[in-house]
């Protein structure tokens, strides 16, 4: 591997470690509050300091980090799992379901992003508003960024199942008398599988980041729980007078994407044979 894959791996590793940690890294909760220790900068006892109410920055990044990686999964996870599904069946049939499929595709995939996810936000929070607020959020999130996020995977499958089904060894297998929906599944959709991997592994940084903006903004995960972008909003306000408030947050952020790019672009390299040639 590249030093670009082991750089990569490096920070995706280290932010799966911090999240599956939590706050116990930093010895506290990240709820605990000490007026004492209010927007503290970085100390021995605290090392990446306090926010206004004296909670360790350190304790409710790692924590953040576990919020936003669940979110990013889960999302990038539907998303793979309903466009595979989607795809596969347009691609695969043909005719006139395809053609009715992807115009409802097209349909979404002219609308922003922003105001998809938004709008299934708020009715999926108030559909699940009978559970714990967190859970409530973290479902809403990952089941709005999914949905948004299959229109792309589902176009990528249907051209890759539209471009596999007129090859060779399909018509090989159907001269075997092989039922249709087991050559999808035991031959197209394996021989698609790399391309669909690779675009999964892009999906999961766009995630994190989609919902760290939402987060900031105000529609995503809310206090006193934490996500990265909780944060980098209440630093925000204070971001010339304790700037290690927005700082760790933000570099935080930053290094998840690279981490997972780089990682996406070394499994492109190793799966795409063109690419490696």
């Amino acid at each position: 591997m590249t030093a670009r894959g082991w750089v990569g791996a490096a920070l995706v590793a280290s932010l799966v470690l911090l999240a599956l940690a939590g706050d116990r890294v930093g010895g506290y909760r990240f709820d605990a509050q000490d007026q004492a220790h209010a927007l503290e900068g970085p100390s021995r006892a605290h090392w990446l300091g306090c926010d206004a109410l004296g909670r360790d920055l350190l304790a409710r990044l790692c924590e953040g980090g576990r919020i936003s990686l669940v979110v990013a999964v889960g999302a990038t996870a539907l998303a793979v799992a309903f466009g595979l599904a989607y795809g596969a069946l347009a691609g695969w049939v043909g005719g006139r379901l395809d053609a009715l499929l992807m115009r409802a595709v097209d349909v979404i995939y002219a609308l922003p992003d922003v105001l998809v996810t938004v709008l299934l936000i708020e009715a999926l929070s108030a559909a699940l508003a009978g559970l714990p607020d967190l859970w409530r959020r973290l479902a809403a999130l990952s089941l709005a960024l999914g949905f948004a996020g299959f229109v792309g995977v589902a176009r990528l499958v249907r051209a890759l199942v539209l471009q596999a089904r007129e090859e060779t060894w399909v018509e090989a297998a159907r001269a075997t008398g092989a039922h249709p929906a087991r050559i999808l599944v035991r031959h197209v959709l394996p021989n698609v599988a790399a391309p669909i991997l690779v675009s999964a592994a892009f999906r999961i940084p766009a995630a994190i980041l989609a919902e760290s903006t939402l987060s900031f903004i105000g529609l995503g995960i809310q206090p006193p729980f934490s996500s990265w972008g909780t944060l980098a909003s209440d630093g925000f306000e204070a971001m010339r007078s304790y700037p290690h408030l927005i700082l760790f947050p933000c570099v935080a952020i930053l290094c998840s994407l690279l981490g997972f790019h780089l990682l996406g672009e070394v499994l492109r390299e190793r799966l795409d044979p063109r690419r490696r040639a």
